[in-house]
């Protein structure tokens, strides 16, 4: 009775054991921008800004720079602060001359926007 009650507790046991090969092995492919890990100050923002094609899926090699979500504004790949992957960009230098230069070319790109910009094209968060 013994013997049964061994055989049976052992056999048992290996209902917990997990199957060999049991792990499959992912690879995550994820790319982030072209400025990431590099200064991402204005001069590469308006690099970025003129490869974007709003008429393309957003993508982290293809976003508006420029584009605020909830008030922020993303990363060198396109991701915004909350988000999975999200990294603090390298930031330049700030000045209240450098920031009125942006002013003004924030301002051009609003009077001239790119062809396809709107609300909801492919290329845009929002």
């Amino acid at each position: 009775m013994k013997s049964i009650l061994a055989v049976a507790l052992v056999a048992s046991a290996s209902a917990f054991v997990p199957a060999q090969n049991a792990r499959m092995v992912t690879k995550l492919n994820f790319e982030y921008g072209e400025y990431d890990g590099k200064m991402f100050d204005q001069e590469s923002k308006k690099d970025l800004y003129n490869k974007w094609d709003p008429n393309s899926p957003r993508s982290t090699r293809n976003f508006n720079p420029f584009e605020t979500y909830k008030g922020n504004s993303p990363d060198a790949s396109g991701i915004y602060p909350g988000e999975p992957r999200y990294k603090d960009p390298v930031r330049g230098d700030v000045s209240y001359a450098i920031m009125m230069a942006e002013k003004a070319d924030a301002d051009a790109r609003a009077a001239n926007p790119k062809p396809g910009e709107v609300p909801g094209c492919p290329g845009c968060k929002n």
